[in-house]
């Protein structure tokens, strides 16, 4: 009883506790976390502060968008590049989705710019320098520090690239198009003495009338996001989520494993004990060897006396076994003539031929039908 019902709370305690794992890694980031790598706001080496602020000096239009990419279509935004720096975790994770929603607003003429994408490991140094232009802006060239490269596609869409593939290519969507790097590093803090990186970025990005940079995935947003966000509850967010799937997975697995380990909800039953009956194993154990030897004669001997005893106590001759002549006189004289034939049932057993299993039935049929009767 103890062990079951410590088994019954340790199944409740890891349900508790993966629902509680679930409501903090899935819940909306409402609570000011942030993650400045790749973020515009980072001041640490792998942030864009230093670029955003080259970007500001340079008066190009650049500003930072704290809102869902859905409301940046809802308010009709067109000419405009929206860019995109993931952070080291994301880029590291692939989590690189170009929805439906963006791709069709990139195909109206706009331009997405996707800065860590990632791609496979080439036998490039992990340390390059790859030249942008013939002239460049210093007498360094583009400051690339990772061994990916993208080998596939058409090369004409390239934009910096060296013999190991692409770090820097493009794709056509409609009228617009994407821009794809393979490192999420190309122009962050780590490079403000490698100005030929900082102005390669804002060529890719600086060919529409705004930019908008992308701070809502590094966990920035305005009041009014914070807000609307704080009003959704964890069920509803969940539902528009992968996690939603896994909660109802993990549920059932929950389940099944509660019904598999208890197999029903109370008390378990203690199971009886069998009671062994010596007699019954005895005569069945006999019986099997009387069986093999094919010796029917002990059985008709054991069946006769039993048959008999029965007979003289309903004729009120007691228990002890009489001679023959004696019980025939009494039975007739009681039973008067009947359909078995008494004699023929006690001579059976004074055979010297054996009986078959068929006859051997029916003596003991008519037996019984004799002692029903009285």
């Amino acid at each position: 009883m103890p062990n079951f019902r410590q088994r019954k709370w340790l199944w409740i305690g890891i349900a508790i506790a993966v629902i509680i794992i679930l409501t903090l890694v899935a819940a909306p980031n409402s609570s000011g976390r942030k993650n400045d790598s790749g973020s515009t706001y980072g001041r640490g080496p792998d942030g864009y502060g230093a670029w955003y602020e080259y970007m500001t000096k340079k008066e190009i239009p650049i500003e930072r968008w704290r809102k869902p990419f859905a409301q940046l279509i809802e308010e009709n935004v067109q000419d405009a590049t929206y860019l995109k720096i993931l952070s080291k975790s994301d880029y590291l994770l692939g989590f690189i989705d170009v929805s439906s929603m963006e791709l069709d607003w990139i195909s109206q003429g706009n331009t997405l710019v996707v800065i860590g994408k990632y791609e496979a490991v080439t036998a490039a140094p992990f340390i390059s320098s790859i030249p942008y232009r013939q002239e460049t802006l210093s007498n360094n060239q583009i400051k690339i520090a990772t061994t990916r490269r993208f080998q596939q596609g058409n090369q004409d869409q390239s934009i910096l690239q060296d013999r190991y593939g692409a770090v820097v290519w493009q794709e056509t969507i409609g009228k617009g198009k994407i821009i794809y790097c393979t490192t999420p590093y190309l122009a962050a803090n780590a490079y403000q003495d490698n100005l030929d990186n900082y102005q390669f970025l804002a060529d890719l990005v600086d060919d529409h009338q705004a930019i908008w940079v992308d701070e809502y995935i590094h966990g920035y947003k305005d009041k009014e996001t914070i807000a609307e966000e704080q009003q959704t509850d964890i069920l509803s967010y969940l539902a528009q989520t992968p996690w939603f799937f896994f909660l109802i997975q993990t549920v059932l697995i929950g389940i099944v494993a509660a019904i598999s380990a208890f197999r029903r909800f109370g008390l378990p039953n203690n199971s009886k004990m069998a009671i062994a009956d010596n007699s019954t194993a005895y005569i069945d154990a006999l019986a099997g060897v009387l069986e093999k030897a094919n010796s029917t004669d002990f059985v008709v001997e054991a069946i006769t006396k039993d048959e008999q005893r029965k007979l003289q106590q309903a004729l009120g001759l007691g228990k002890s076994l009489v001679d023959e002549e004696t019980l025939l006189a009494a039975y007739k004289q009681q039973r008067g003539e009947t359909e078995v034939d008494l004699s023929q049932l006690l001579r059976v057993s004074d055979a010297s031929k054996k009986i078959s299993d068929a006859q051997l039935i029916t003596w003991i049929q008519k037996w019984q039908k004799l002692n029903q009767s009285n």
